[in-house]
């Protein structure tokens, strides 16, 4: 099993900035990609962005240019750097790992963190 520690978040202004950092434990050899995704109240949880094992870096349109996925290989851990924060940002941010092959492995989660753009 994998499990998933997320940190950051909070309330900044429009225009402002925060970092989300997601540490993994467990079986992280098993670990097909990790990355984000969101849920603004009364929308379904949307991809934000995801790094694969290779590196390979997927993210949504509305935030490119704004946000920045990274990672640290070492510490098992994922960043995503907010920048140029806009009110419908505003969502939980949920940490993601893809746990073994695809289409046979498995989806785990992090406890969510808020964030919240005040205009």
């Amino acid at each position: 099993q994998v499990q998933l520690v997320e940190s950051g978040g909070g309330l900044v202004q429009a225009g402002g900035s925060l970092k989300l950092s997601c540490a993994a434990s467990g079986s992280t050899s098993s670990i097909n990609s990790m990355g984000w995704y969101r849920q603004a109240p009364g929308k379904q949880r949307e991809l934000v962005a995801t790094i694969s094992r290779g590196g390979t870096t997927t993210s949504a349109e509305s935030v490119k240019g704004r946000f920045t996925l990274s990672r640290d290989i070492t510490k098992n851990t994922v960043y995503l750097q907010l920048n140029s924060l806009k009110p419908e940002d505003t969502a939980v941010y949920f940490c993601n790992a893809y746990v073994g092959r695809v289409g046979y492995g498995y989806n785990a989660w992090g406890q969510g963190t808020q964030v919240t753009v005040s205009s």
